[in-house]
């Protein structure tokens, strides 16, 4: 073994042992060299293979440093080599100096007076100045909710349980997508709900499906997905959301909407929360603008009339009471022990007001971009569904491809990809298609990944 990788070897098991610590400061170059009686040249190469493998970042002008996280084995973010898988299953996009935006945004809360506030209790309801800036950032196409209506989560997913619970009671049923969120079939056993799989088309869940679902045995609501669908990528156009309210109406019947990744899609009509303010749960989260480690999960209570017609377009009130879907949505955040910590909530604060979420989500919006053209690029060909705007897509593999074999053979490369059946519900036969994560790994590994999938495929 070379001299520079016995060295480094060295270092990780100092790391991995906890001799040297996440945040510590490796000697220079030239000190380390001496401590270890090797060359400044094999020394350069230790450092350059350490920043390789993810285990030290270097800082300009203060030194190189271990990483807050190493990438564990495996990881979204490692190499892609036979000993370090892709995985396509994971989907955290993270934009390139992003956290030293989000560092200089935190400086005013890390002082002794503002921590001592920060880290005090959180109410389900958060803060007059949270609930302005959430009301603000989720605004999309002329509609603003009333901040009065904001719940705060820890997270998106604490979110979508804290909706389907306070919706549904255990034993009650709960219409979805044929294909839907894995996470929400993980959610709804835990909750006792059974899940009711509804048709879709091209522009998502289908109305008539909806009330034919909704007639043979009542559902107590129904979770949608109406902007960016994962995993197809599809996106319902007004016409649609007008439909789906008034059947919402109809049949006095509550949705929960998920619109977790409707920031990457500016130009989507406005949310169906818009059209049937009184009928509609709107969940959203900062995990995908910006990371999932310090999220935050928002819910919009209904408001407003339930006839299916858009509320006011403005921040105000609705017209509708906020006391009843907020108190009984509160109670249910308490209960489940699904609130925000007021830490994460001042952090998200801050990030919201001072612009770096809108700076993110915009490097978010052209990376996507980015990784779409290698979709196109490589997978040109095969039946692969997606939106240019989305960080996922969906491949119908070619005929005679299973789908279980085809992930089989992708981990015999090194490369995770989730298979169709984990998004089918109920007893319809999973899809021999994959959903592929296009956003975490680097761009060039992602070319990589997909390369080798196409190959996959067409031998």
């Amino acid at each position: 073994m070379p001299d520079y990788l016995r060295v480094a070897e060295e270092v990780a098991a100092e790391i991995s042992t906890g001799r040297l610590r996440p945040g510590d400061r490796l000697p220079t170059q030239r000190a380390f060299a001496r401590s270890r009686g090797i060359a400044n040249s094999t020394a350069i190469r230790v450092y350059g293979e350490l920043v390789r493998r993810g285990l030290v970042v270097g800082e300009v002008g203060r030194g190189t440093f271990v990483r807050a996280a190493p990438p564990a084995p495996g990881s979204a973010l490692a190499e892609a080599t036979g000993t370090a898988p892709v995985n396509l299953e994971l989907n955290y996009p993270v934009a390139e100096g992003q956290s030293e935006l989000m560092v200089r945004s935190l400086e005013g809360l890390l002082r002794a007076d503002s921590l001592d506030e920060a880290t005090g209790p959180a109410a389900a309801a958060g803060t007059p100045e949270a609930r302005r800036a959430a009301a603000g950032l989720l605004a999309r196409g002329g509609w603003q909710p009333d901040a009065d209506r904001v719940l705060f989560a820890g997270n998106g997913r604490q979110a979508i349980a804290a909706a389907v619970s306070s919706l549904v009671p255990p034993g009650g049923r709960l219409g979805v997508e044929a294909l839907t969120y894995p996470l929400v079939k993980g959610i709804a056993g835990r909750l006792g709900v059974a899940l009711v799989p509804i048709a879709t088309d091209g522009e998502g869940l289908r109305p008539d499906a909806l009330a034919a679902a909704h007639r043979s045995t009542p559902l107590g609501a129904v979770y949608v997905q109406p902007t960016l669908h994962n995993p197809l990528s599809v996106t319902a156009g007004e016409g649609r959301r007008a439909e789906l309210a008034a059947v919402l109406d109809a049949c006095r019947l509550h949705a929960v909407e998920d619109t977790t990744w409707a920031f990457l899609a500016p130009d989507a009509p406005p949310p169906l929360a818009a059209y049937a303010p009184g009928r509609t749960v709107l969940v959203d989260s900062l995990s995908k603008r910006l990371a999932p480690g310090l999220s935050v999960g928002f819910l919009v209570a209904p408001g407003g009339g339930a006839d299916g017609r858009p509320e006011a377009r403005t921040g105000g009130s609705a017209g509708g009471s906020a006391g009843g879907p907020c108190h009984a949505l509160a109670r249910t955040l308490r209960s489940g022990a699904w609130t925000a910590g007021r830490f994460n909530l001042e952090a998200a604060t801050r990030w919201t007001v001072d612009g770096t979420v809108a700076a993110v989500v915009e490097t978010k919006r052209k990376d996507a971009a980015t990784r779409q053209a290698l979709v196109r690029e490589h997978l040109a060909g095969f039946r692969v569904h997606t939106d240019v705007r989305a960080y996922y897509c969906w491949w119908e593999l070619p005929t005679g491809c299973r789908a279980e074999t085809f992930v089989a053979a992708a981990a015999g490369h090194g490369i995770a990809v989730t298979p169709g059946s984990a998004f089918a519900v109920g007893s319809r036969t999973a899809p021999d298609a994959v959903r592929i994560g296009l956003a975490s790994p680097p761009v060039q590994t992602l070319a990589y990944a997909l390369r080798t999938l196409a190959g996959i495929a067409r031998g």
